[in-house]
């Protein structure tokens, strides 16, 4: 584990108050921890939202393919 000291503007304090309350934390660093884990799955982990994934699965299951025998016939 890695320790870090921090200074923190006062609304950073106030947001890390609300997900120390919120989630039942007991420090600040959990609250930190917390935070971290819930920006890494928003930005990290979902490239592609999840409406976006159910979207593009209905579009390969229900969809015909179309044949092509040359993409530039396809885009004219």
């Amino acid at each position: 584990m890695v320790s870090a000291m921090v200074e923190l503007t006062d609304q950073a304090n106030w947001v890390l108050n609300i997900v120390k309350a919120k989630y039942g934390l007991k420090t600040k660093s959990e609250a930190i921890n917390k935070a971290m884990e819930e920006y890494e799955e928003q930005l990290l982990d979902r490239p592609f939202k999840p409406e976006a994934v159910k979207e593009i699965k209905r579009i390969l299951t229900e969809e015909k393919p179309v044949k092509v025998r040359n993409i530039r016939e396809l885009f004219r």
